[in-house]
């Protein structure tokens, strides 16, 4: 079965398209500036990347304009809509009400409505690019893949805050966790690779990008996550400010003559290594290429997120009362050896040995633990594409 992932955005739409039986990309793109102008990117496997400038007005033209692509006679990569089993979609927040994938029904879309307020940036879109699926490919199941599904089973001890209990009990206000596709993914993917019962595993993924989360999987499920009701909460990240004093939100108000909407700016959008560094980047290779330069913001920035990460491990070894694997993944996870060291050494009292020049392979899996080490660490790059299609094959065959 072909099966189409989508990734909507409010102005953009990702996609995939993946033979679920070879799990082959059979050809991927972005629609980007929906509703300014539309620019339509579009890599056919083994073939030549093109970009056009196209008409999108609404999500519905770019959907069209995805399946035009694909199924076009010169570089299409099947012969027309029909070779399309299943779409599944990326959903950002599925809020109580989704502990797992579901096929999608107008009940569904309800619910993920009602989530709005979780997720406003994200919701809204993801509901735009299921409706304009739908428009275009009558017939064809849908999926919803959530992003905060695989934290669902979180115990009460984690995901509550310490606030009045009224506010749960009325707005589901709870730390609910992220990139959850990603990280079901990987925790599953080094219990295969250590030929080990998923269910008797205790693993500490990484997820280390611009965004950049932590869970601990204990026996096959997530038992706590750095991410909380938004992905604001957790580590320092690239524009994020990840967990701070609640006290400065009042404080920066007041010093700055903001309101909410402009602290709440700040925080995601100008803190992290971005605000750490002065504004000088919040991309780690630009920080990485400073600090060897000397500017010492940008070293302290690097050190300051890894310090985080340390503080989280640390944390969700004691959780689970042990850890058998520890998992690199994402972008900075996956491509950046010297954090990956710096953080690591911070461990070597658990008797974890990391082989230096393993280490050095980037985007690639890898073990990079010595054989004598205690606990097993790995990079292990994450692929949520593939997750959304294993995901959404399993519902509708």
């Amino acid at each position: 079965m072909n099966v189409l992932v989508i990734n909507c955005g409010s102005s953009s739409l990702k996609f995939q398209l993946i033979n679920s039986d070879s799990e082959e990309v059979l050809a991927k793109g972005l629609c980007d500036r929906i509703g300014i102008d539309g620019k339509l990117t579009y890599s056919p496997a083994g073939g030549v990347k093109t970009t056009v400038d196209k008409d999108m007005p609404t999500h519905a033209e770019a959907i069209q304009y995805v399946i035009e692509a694909l199924c076009d006679n010169a570089t299409g990569v099947v012969k027309s809509m029909s070779e399309i089993g299943a779409v599944g979609h990326r959903v950002v927040h599925g809020g109580e009400r989704f502990t797992s994938s579901v096929v999608i029904t107008e009940d569904v879309k309800k619910a993920i409505e009602e989530c709005n307020d979780l997720a406003p940036l994200h919701n809204p879109a993801n509901l735009i690019g299921i409706n304009a699926c739908e428009k275009i490919m009558p017939g064809v199941k849908m999926v919803a893949v959530f992003d905060t599904a695989f934290h669902q089973t979180m115990p009460e001890e984690a995901y509550l805050y310490g606030l009045p209990y009224k506010y749960y009990r009325d707005y589901k206000l709870r730390r609910y966790g992220f990139h959850g596709t990603s990280h079901s993914f990987v925790s599953k993917r080094v219990a295969q690779i250590n030929n080990e019962d998923y269910n008797s595993t205790r693993t500490i993924v990484c997820h280390l990008g611009n965004g950049a989360s932590l869970s601990a999987v204990n026996n096959g499920k997530c038992v706590d996550t750095s991410m909380g009701l938004t992905p604001l909460e957790g580590l320092i990240m690239g524009t994020r400010s990840g967990d701070i004093d609640p006290s400065i939100v009042e404080f920066i108000a007041k010093k700055e003559n903001l309101d909410i909407a402009g602290v709440m700016n700040i925080l995601n959008k100008k803190s992290g290594v971005f605000g750490l560094s002065d504004e000088l980047s919040s991309d780690f290779r630009d920080l990485k290429s400073a600090d060897l330069d000397g500017n010492m913001l940008a070293h302290n920035a690097r050190k300051a997120f890894c310090y985080r990460v340390v503080k989280y491990i640390g944390s969700y070894v004691a959780a689970m009362n042990g850890v058998d694997n520890i998992v690199f993944t994402a972008g900075v996870g996956e491509n950046n050896p010297d954090l990956r060291a710096e953080i690591m050494k911070h461990f070597e009292y658990l008797g974890i040995r990391i082989d230096e020049e393993k280490n050095m392979i980037n985007g690639e899996e890898v073990l990079i633990s010595t054989e004598d080490s205690k606990v097993k660490v790995y990079v292990i790059p994450t692929n949520e594409e593939l997750a959304i299609a294993r995901e959404t094959v399993a519902l509708v065959q």
